[in-house]
């Protein structure tokens, strides 16, 4: 038996990317595309502009799109799940509406720091989906939202993890973010060819607060976050797709290049994650070449849903230091969102 589910924003880049990969999934059938009034009674093939290079499924061509509202999906087909690939200035009170009846996976930031809602790295937190019994009994709801972070915010956290048993106390980093991060149409192109452009409006703010809830512990009814501090400088660069992120650590109890390389490399996440279908067989990937990762090369590694790791040296002012790079579309939103869901039914929560 396969799970039915809704892809609400499903015309934009992580809903397109969503489509793309639950195409013949073992366990969800996309049954319903949700977009736009403008989009709304029209086939999903003919108002969707597809930018991605694999070719759209034949199998959604002819799905006819509706509004994003729960009356109308309802009226369309019964759904187990809503994949959430919604503007986050727009998410929220959709998120509500969809979460009275049935679960929501969001990649939009409108509830990822409310108090009863999961923050979840499959990797890194599975325990937090504990908030979900909280969050039902708080809002009295049947369904209920469970948040993916921010792209930048899973590579650099994924990376973070196996570095707490070493007294990790103090992160710092500079971002250089792929275009595709930005939707489409995105940054005009006058605007970044030959160019880089150093602010992106809220992600350092994602950066140095979301981790923190990540890495923190589950106390019952709350999450009580983590009390490393972070600090974040983030530029938008001309690359299509991949993050690549220059990361500095302070480290209290152990600071030898060799035995963070040892912690990397032996980072496996929860025996019931690997088990998962979108999982890949290592969430971390130890490059050991002086000039890698690199986005072209590397941003597609075990299906770009690994994060990878190299350059890790010593530093004169912090502990150690860096280089991690994700593929910001597949592990850092739809793919992870993907995976996040896999967990979900893993745990009987759909």
């Amino acid at each position: 038996m396969k799970y039915d589910v809704a892809i609400l924003g499903a015309t934009g880049a992580v809903g397109q990317r969503y489509i793309e990969l639950l195409e013949d999934h073992p366990w969800f059938d996309v049954g319903v595309l949700t977009a736009s009034e403008r989009s709304a009674k029209n086939r999903y093939g003919e108002v969707c502009d597809w930018k991605l290079s694999s070719e759209m499924p034949e199998k959604v061509k002819n799905l006819e799109v509706v509004s994003t509202s729960l009356k109308d999906v309802k009226r369309t087909d019964q759904v187990d799940l809503a994949f959430s690939a919604l503007p986050g200035d727009v998410a929220g009170p959709v998120e509500d509406e969809f979460a009275e009846n049935i679960p929501v996976v969001s990649k939009a930031s409108a509830h990822r720091m409310d108090a009863d809602v999961p923050l979840i790295i499959p990797e890194v937190n599975p325990e937090h989906l504990e908030l979900i019994e909280v969050q039902k009994e708080n809002k009295e709801r049947n369904g209920f939202i469970s948040t993916d972070p921010n792209c930048s915010t899973i590579q650099l956290t994924i990376s973070l993890k196996p570095l707490m048993e070493l007294g990790l106390s103090e992160v710092a980093l500079t971002t250089l973010q792929a275009l595709s991060g930005a939707g489409y149409p995105g940054v005009a192109s006058l605007d970044i060819v030959d160019n880089v452009i150093p602010y992106i409006s809220g992600e350092e703010h994602k950066l140095e607060s979301e981790p923190l809830k990540i890495l923190g512990d589950f106390e019952g009814d709350h999450i009580e976050e983590s009390d490393i501090d972070i600090s974040a400088s983030c530029n938008r660069v001309d690359l299509k797709d991949g993050h690549l992120e220059s990361v500095w650590v302070d480290l209290e109890d152990e600071k030898s290049v060799d035995r963070v390389l040892e912690t990397f490399e032996t980072f496996e996440g929860p025996q019931k994650i690997s088990r998962l279908p979108s999982a890949p067989e290592r969430p971390l990937e130890v490059m050991d070449e002086k000039d890698r990762p690199q986005p072209r090369l590397d941003r597609n590694t075990n299906e770009g849903m690994s994060v990878c790791v190299g350059r890790v040296r010593d530093d004169p002012i912090f502990s150690i230091k860096y280089s991690c790079l994700g593929h910001n579309t597949i592990r850092g939103a739809a793919g992870s969102g993907i995976l996040h869901a896999e967990l979900l039914e893993k745990e009987d929560y759909i």
